[in-house]
């Protein structure tokens, strides 16, 4: 059983009918207004918020939010504990350090220089149009900034499957093949140890 849902069913069990609806008002909007009517427990509101990708194992900060704001500090602890303990296991489920160097010397550069087609790569690797929006957000008016984040994102998203190959690809997937010549040559100097 997945520990995330466990702990989400924990919190469903433990809101009274007052939080749960304090809840859906401060969702609205996020959430439309028919699938917030609709929802009847705590259960159905997470399951939402999953299957939007408002929040997730490693993205936890609407919903600490949320219980800070009906003043439930014992979830919110609670859920602090979780993700603490979870980044200390989430460790196995990262790339090696050899290609994190390399991600991270890529970013660098992909930072550098792409400009405001940005969400077309992050959109080619596969990360979702809701997790760009909140990342947006986040950032508003640092282009640089939005799309380190969305980076972050999709190397904490595939975990140890993501690969700077991935990265290589999604670049000429989308005709920025300056900009991955560069990482090319930028990681031929960091493999050569001469950068």
């Amino acid at each position: 059983m997945d520990a995330f849902l466990a702990l989400l069913h924990s919190f469903s069990a433990r809101l009274s009918e007052a939080e749960l609806s304090s809840l859906k008002f401060l969702l609205r909007g996020k959430i439309g207004k028919r699938k917030l009517e609709a929802v009847q427990s705590g259960s159905e509101l997470f399951s939402i918020l999953l299957e939007q990708q408002l929040i997730a194992r490693d993205e936890t900060s609407l919903l600490e939010g949320l219980f800070k704001t009906i003043n439930r500090d014992d979830l919110v602890a609670e859920l602090k504990r979780f993700v603490e303990e979870g980044e200390a296991s989430a460790s196995d489920n990262q790339p090696d350090v050899h290609e994190k160097r390399l991600q991270n010397a890529a970013f660098e550069v992909i930072c550098e220089n792409v400009g405001r087609d940005w969400k077309m790569l992050v959109r080619k690797l596969g990360l979702s149009e809701v997790k760009m929006d909140r990342i947006v957000a986040e950032n508003p008016f640092n282009l640089r900034e939005q799309l380190f984040q969305s980076l972050r994102a999709w190397q904490k998203w595939k975990g140890k499957n993501a690969k700077v190959a991935d990265l290589m690809k999604a670049l000429r997937g989308c005709r920025m093949n300056l900009v991955a010549d560069i990482v090319e040559r930028e990681l031929s100097l960091l493999d050569a140890g001469t950068s």
